[in-house]
């Protein structure tokens, strides 16, 4: 497929729902694995909380595990502006291990803006764990997520209007 591109998503994209109401051409590959990452919620937010982050450490027993998607080309520009590509988040090539074993390329996004004190919002961390539960990550790994402190948004609405792509 020559005018799609493979997108590792490792946070509330993992969640194809929420995907899909961004960008509609996304089709799951396989889950996959970053290594020499690890999942951090520091990414600082334009609405003041913590989104998810692939912190580089060079480990190789560090991994980040995730969805590989394929997404149309022409679709990734609406996806920086959903991240914010350029505002606290960069698009970066990196290589990711699927589970059948062999390597792929793929485009992610990592976090340029971070805070180790910030924390997401309650719905933010529902996301993403719904993407972890809906694509059968390991079972370890979602109680990693699940331990993730997160902070009630004071605006209900918003929290209303995120989690509605689930119904």
């Amino acid at each position: 497929m020559i005018d799609h591109i493979a997108y590792f998503a490792y946070g509330s994209n993992m969640a194809i729902e929420r995907l899909r109401s961004r960008i509609s051409s996304a089709q799951k590959i396989c889950n996959a694995t970053l290594v020499g990452h690890v999942l951090k919620f520091h990414k600082v937010s334009k609405d003041g909380s913590g989104k998810c982050d692939a912190a580089y450490t060079g480990n190789s027993p560090d991994k980040v595990i995730g969805v590989l998607y394929s997404i149309k080309k022409e679709e990734l520009e609406e996806l920086d502006k959903y991240e914010g590509c350029g505002y606290g988040y960069e698009r970066k090539c990196v290589i990711i291990s699927p589970t059948s074993g062999e390597q792929h390329k793929a485009e992610t996004y990592v976090a340029t803006r971070i805070d180790p004190n910030i924390r997401p919002f309650d719905w933010y961390k529902e996301h993403v764990l719904q993407g972890a539960t809906s694509n059968d990550l390991p079972i370890d790994y979602i109680a990693m997520i699940s331990t993730v402190t997160a902070d009630i948004d004071p605006d209900t609405d918003r929290r209303t209007r995120e989690l509605a792509v689930y119904r």
